[in-house]
């Protein structure tokens, strides 16, 4: 069942269209990612989906719901993970979150919601004292703290520490376990490759590409090789491939079928006596696909122009 839907959504502001006609689904207890750099359309299809903007064209609907016309019943139903908040700093963390959640039907209790995201040393301390980490984590105790059906991330984890980034893609984990859906956007490409079911990829306001990360990933099959040169040994005497790249002692080249390929050399190697140094087989990665499908995950969109965020 999708909990999700759009169809041929298109948003435009004067002449430049943001969002250009797409159309996704999402079900019931999946991570989507919906990924782009900045000015894709990511932002703007968010926020049509949350009521907070009207489509030019196209229709939505959240739990069966439109965003405009049943905006009150579906915001009930609904959690919200902003790139920043502006919560009252004078309010205590577990006042915040009692003061938040008395909005919802179903609240979370507060001190169940900062032992979820590790601010249970901080609860009582006043949001104006919490540090950057702190208070995005504080932002994702608001986020849920409806008991949402649905929630939307939107960079949940910048300005996290490594540890933290973990422990709230774990806690993303145990909602989806209970049945809640996901929309994540995202600019960590390793973020939305460990949480997403499925991620779309937005560049000039289209939908550029759409499948399980894998299924992505197997779309740009040619794996990375590189290692050094043993001393007084030639790439030539190792058999490396023609179609290598090698600078100094540094050999490069890219193969889809990696163990294929560094059979005789290795084989070479061992006959000689000699190591391979730094030797390492990299598998591609989102941003590869990014790459190959021209979004630069700099900002830069190769694929067409882009509207607003």
């Amino acid at each position: 069942m999708a909990v999700i839907e759009v169809r041929d959504l298109r948003k435009e502001y004067g002449d430049v269209t943001a969002v250009d006609g797409i159309s996704f689904e999402i079900a019931q207890g999946e991570v989507y990612g919906l990924l782009g750099h900045n000015g894709a359309g990511k932002s703007t299809t968010v926020e049509i989906l949350e009521g907070h903007r009207t489509a030019t064209s196209g229709s939505v609907s959240v739990l069966g719901l439109d965003p405009v016309t049943d905006g009150r019943e579906m915001r009930d139903r609904i959690g919200i993970v902003l790139q920043s908040s502006s919560v009252e700093t004078e309010l205590t963390v577990r006042e915040a979150l009692r003061f938040y959640g008395s909005c919802y039907r179903r609240p979370r209790d507060a001190d169940e919601l900062v032992e979820m995201v590790d601010l249970t040393v901080k609860a009582d301390a006043r949001i104006g004292t919490l540090s950057g980490g702190q208070r995005r984590r504080l932002d994702l105790a608001l986020g849920i703290v409806g008991t949402p059906e649905v929630l939307f991330l939107d960079e949940p984890t910048t300005g996290f520490d490594p540890v933290a980034r973990r422990q709230s893609w774990e806690l993303v984990e145990r909602l989806c376990a209970g049945g809640a859906t996901v929309l994540l956007t995202t600019h960590y490409l390793d973020e939305a490759e460990q949480l997403s079911d499925r991620v779309g990829v937005l560049a000039g306001g289209r939908l550029v590409a759409e499948g399980r990360p894998d299924d992505l990933l197997a779309a740009s099959p040619d794996a990375t090789v590189r290692f050094e040169l043993p001393p007084g040994v030639s790439a030539d005497q190792l058999g490396v491939p023609s179609k290598a790249s090698v600078t100094g002692t540094t050999v490069v080249f890219e193969t889809p079928s990696p163990t294929a390929a560094l059979a005789p050399i290795t084989a070479a190697a061992v006959e000689r006596g000699v190591e391979l140094g730094n030797l390492t087989v990299r598998r591609p990665s989102l941003e590869d696909v990014f790459l190959q499908l021209g979004v630069d995950t700099q900002g830069t969109d190769t694929a067409g122009a882009a509207g607003e965020a």
